[in-house]
């Protein structure tokens, strides 16, 4: 559905991204994750035709660049900066929006009407936006980003700074979206979001792509061995000692899975009364590609 093949772009002496590569297939819901500046954004704009790469090209499969306006109509975006009206109503943002994508007549109030139960907006959709909350506002910049019926839609941080209700109804729509057949390109810094939503994730940093597969093949080949605590029942002796770590009556060290935990501790004759087991997830991977460093880029 969507192609990137050698992405590059540089703004003055920052390259954005460096010889980018996606391969996104029709109704695949495809994670873009990496730290701040990692050029995810401008990643999405490149792939919307906003703004035109260096050097590169992207395709929309069967039909072309989007820098063709006929193109761009199959494609949806929910920026992480909010792109609705404040001064308008609901209905008011569906329809300019809907409009600026050709829809007119019984289509359009089909769609309006559509877009409002989808986003469970209905009841409030005479009301100015401004008196909304953080999650009402985002559930319906992504309602006015599938108005008018996408193949393709970016989201581009669609979670960001709501209560977890609101986050938990977003991420239903965006399932919802995928069960009707539409490819999503997903970007978050959430990495339960895209452990829950993404069937693939590729993980960037400095414009490349580090890593790009199945979450649980990311993780088998990335997020390294379970961290094991148990804890303690009496005091430790020298086996337990030589284990791992032991602090505040835990016993920490790292193991393949759950059974090799149980063995280790039963060859070692240490009685714990519970044991906790935590495997690798997609942070574990994030953090091993991207570094523990904090960035403030």
């Amino acid at each position: 559905m969507l192609t990137c093949r050698g992405l590059q772009k540089r703004f003055g002496d920052l390259l954005a991204v460096d010889g980018l590569d996606l391969a996104i297939a029709p109704g695949e819901t495809f994670g873009l994750l990496g730290p701040n500046g990692a050029g995810k954004s401008t990643t999405i704009r490149m792939a919307l035709g906003v703004i035109a790469p260096d050097a590169g090209s992207v395709e929309i499969t069967g039909r072309g660049a989007p820098t063709d306006p006929e193109v761009r109509r199959c494609l949806g975006y929910a920026p992480q900066e909010l792109a609705i009206y404040d001064e308008l109503t609901p209905i008011e943002n569906l329809r300019f929006f809907a409009e600026l994508q050709g829809l007119r007549g019984a289509r359009l109030k089909e769609r309006i009407d559509w877009a409002l139960e989808f986003v469970a907006l209905t009841d409030r959709r005479k009301d100015r936006v401004a008196g909304f909350s953080g999650g009402m506002k985002r559930r319906l910049n992504l309602a006015c980003a599938a108005v008018h019926d996408p193949d393709l839609l970016l989201l581009d941080e669609p979670t960001v700074g709501v209560d977890p209700q609101s986050r938990n109804h977003l991420f239903q729509t965006v399932e919802l979206l995928a069960k009707a057949g539409k490819t999503i390109v997903y970007t978050t810094h959430y990495m339960e979001e895209a452990q829950r939503l993404c069937s693939r994730v590729a993980i960037v940093d400095k414009g490349r792509v580090l890593a790009c597969d199945r979450t649980e093949a990311l993780i088998a080949a990335h997020g390294g061995r379970s961290v094991v605590e148990a804890e303690l029942d009496g005091a430790p002796d020298p086996a337990t000692n030589a284990l791992g770590t032991i602090r505040d009556g835990i016993l920490r060290f790292e193991a393949a899975d759950a059974g090799e935990a149980v063995t280790r501790l039963r060859d070692a004759k240490v009685n714990y009364r519970a044991l906790h087991v935590r495997r690798p997830d997609l942070e574990s991977v994030f953090l091993e590609l991207t570094g523990r460093r904090l960035r403030d880029a």
